[in-house]
């Protein structure tokens, strides 16, 4: 066994292309802090999936090494495993199997031994206790949802993946599913997720990693990536229309409504503070009155869609 030096998951110069040639990862390098929640944003086919897919032991990468919690997911790839809980995109579960026992046998992939409240805790945290008698055939597609989150934390895994959890399903799952993941991380699981829904990402990720056509962008502290790429607008409602922008206020990227009575300023969120006061102060002095004032900042959604695009 390895020692650890740096994250829960080392990844290592990791690629992967496939026998028809197409190019999935292009050395991905990456270290996930033991307990945060990392969210990896991308487009359809940017290699969320295949990256995920390689550190749970799924698909062979074609160079690198990961290693999970000092664990080398090839050499000793038992006990790598034994770590982690994937949930993956598409619903593959036994029909004819009852909840209860297909969630309990999952536990006994993994040789731990029967632990009927662990069990318990799972399904009533996801909904699911009323359900455990029942065939998974008769379960609709949210609860199908609910049961593949159920299957992966039945060996109590200190890493639980998450690979489009709530996508396409309903409000209450989504809830439910982001109730769950802060209890765990209370507890100490590390939580890697993909998502399309990437107002959730804002609102409990800790760090946000970018890929995209099998390139890592950037990995960023999710505060320090709206920071250091977000923008922000100050809009003011003026008392008078304006013709056109005064020259003292040239310095400044501004806009002006068609009907000239709304004066936008776009800035970088770095700018804030007393450059806006500064520019309020010219507003005035420039004779400018105005009735109202709103602001507004880019999204963790704006910021992906532009870093995207420039790639």
């Amino acid at each position: 066994m390895l020692v650890s030096m740096g994250g829960i998951i080392e990844i290592s110069g990791v690629s992967k292309t496939y026998a028809s040639g197409f190019v999935a990862l292009k050395e991905i390098n990456l270290s996930i802090r033991r307990g945060e929640i990392f969210a990896l944003l991308g487009p359809n086919g940017a290699g969320k999936t295949t990256l995920i897919s390689i550190v749970c032991g799924i698909v062979q990468a074609s160079s690198g090494r990961v290693v999970v919690d000092g664990h080398d997911i090839v050499r000793d790839w038992r006990a790598a495993r034994s770590l982690i809980g994937l949930v993956p995109q598409e619903l593959t579960t036994d029909a004819f199997e009852s909840v209860w026992s297909t969630v309990s046998f999952t536990r006994g992939l993994f040789g731990l031994g029967s632990n009927p409240a662990h069990i318990e805790s799972v399904l009533r945290a996801l909904s699911l206790w009323d359900k455990r008698d029942s065939r998974i055939m008769t379960l609709s597609g949210g609860m199908k949802r609910r049961l593949l989150i159920a299957k992966a934390l039945a060996h109590e895994p200190r890493i639980l993946f998450l690979d489009e959890p709530t996508a396409g399903v309903d409000v209450d799952l989504r809830h439910d599913m982001w109730q769950l993941v802060s209890r765990l991380r209370a507890e100490g699981v590390t939580v890697i997720l993909t998502t399309h829904y990437i107002e959730e990402a804002e609102e409990m990720a800790d760090r946000v990693g970018v890929i995209n056509r099998g390139e890592l962008v950037l990995v960023r502290d999710k505060t320090d990536l709206l920071h250091e790429f977000g923008s922000k607008r100050l809009s003011l409602r003026l008392r008078s229309p304006l013709a056109e922008l005064p020259a003292a206020l040239a310095p400044w990227r501004l806009e002006l409504s068609p009907d000239g009575r709304e004066l936008t300023w776009l800035y970088h969120a770095r700018e804030a503070g007393a450059g806006v006061g500064d520019f309020l102060e010219r507003v005035r002095a420039a004779g400018i009155e105005f009735a109202d004032l709103e602001t507004s900042e880019s999204s963790l959604e704006d910021i992906f869609v532009s870093l995207v695009r420039e790639r």
